[in-house]
């Protein structure tokens, strides 16, 4: 069983992968068409200064006319601007977004591929948004036996995942570093006993604060790990510095950073990674300042409206 947050289907399922291919590819050509026409209106601009330094106060800048007028590429924008909305991207972040796409294709192609990837790992899974019912990832391996050391047995992962936490593992090895997995897939039924657990004893508001109800836990999704002690002294641990340093490089996201529980829903867990995998990661930190949470939103709406 496949995760996926897509909306139901078209009345042609195969309509929707050939639509997104020919939206993508529309996008592209428009941020190409954009980028060589200004540079083209500008040179031309340039070229005749003298002319245009006797324009009267009321002409109309070429290039502005070009970026407000009679763009096809608008319609494309427009778009983008509304998914944007949609996924709640805050302004400064959005405007980034925004003057990558229209700059060239880089953006678009680097959401293709994160597009063409398994599903699973930009699946958006919050407090908002649930996993189908029953979810089960089909290919849990076991951890243990490598460089990743393990709190206690039992702990699985999706294959990919578990693959990519022992890279992940030897390289911090080889830098004298140890990483050891406390927590990794959870189904719905011990997510169940976990957040019950927590509320027993915290209470609602700060279980909630720091604990997904059943069905919304992104270790649900077999592609989660909690890192060491799981509590907020795992950040200045070496294990903690070495994983914020480098954790990226092999796929793993940070889902919940300081500052940020009114975005995620809570808050800041150090010792909380998921695989989203290296494609993901980068988009994550090029274009959305490294905040999972906001490009995985950006996904989501992007897909629902295709």
């Amino acid at each position: 069983m496949l995760i996926t947050n897509m909306p139901g289907p078209l009345p042609c399922p195969v309509l929707r992968p050939l639509l997104r291919i020919v939206l993508l590819l529309l996008l592209i050509l428009s941020s190409c068409t954009k980028g060589d026409s200004r540079n083209t209106l500008l040179e031309t601009e340039t070229t005749n200064s003298a002319s245009q330094d006797g324009r009267s106060a009321g002409s109309v800048d070429p290039v502005e006319q070009y970026l407000t007028e009679g763009d096809s590429g608008l319609i494309l924008d427009d778009f983008l601007d509304r998914i944007l909305k949609a996924a709640e991207i805050p302004p400064d972040v959005a405007g980034k977004v925004s003057v990558a796409a229209a700059a060239g294709p880089s953006f678009i192609l680097d959401l293709l591929t994160c597009l063409s990837g398994e599903p699973g790992l930009r699946t958006l899974v919050d407090k908002e948004h649930a996993l189908p019912g029953g979810y089960e990832p089909v290919d849990l391996v076991e951890l243990g036996n490598g460089s990743c050391q393990v709190s206690r047995k039992g702990l699985l992962l999706r294959r990919m995942a578990a693959e990519s936490l022992e890279e992940m593992a030897a390289a911090a090895l080889a830098g004298g570093v140890t990483l050891v997995a406390s927590s990794a897939y959870r189904s719905y039924a011990y997510q169940e006993e976990v957040y019950a657990r927590n509320v027993r004893e915290s209470g609602q508001e700060a279980a909630d604060r720091e604990s997904a109800r059943p069905g919304r836990s992104q270790h649900q999704t077999g592609l989660a790990v909690d890192f060491g002690s799981i509590d907020d002294s795992f950040a200045e641990t070496p294990a903690g510095l070495w994983m914020a340093a480098n954790a990226g490089r092999f796929g793993w996201s940070l889902s919940f950073p300081d500052g940020y529980e009114e975005v995620t829903g809570y808050r800041w867990e150090s010792w909380h990674y998921r695989y989203v995998g290296r494609d993901l990661v980068s988009f994550i930190d090029t274009y959305f300042g490294g905040i999972q949470q906001y490009a995985l939103r950006f996904i989501y709406e992007w897909e629902r409206a295709e």
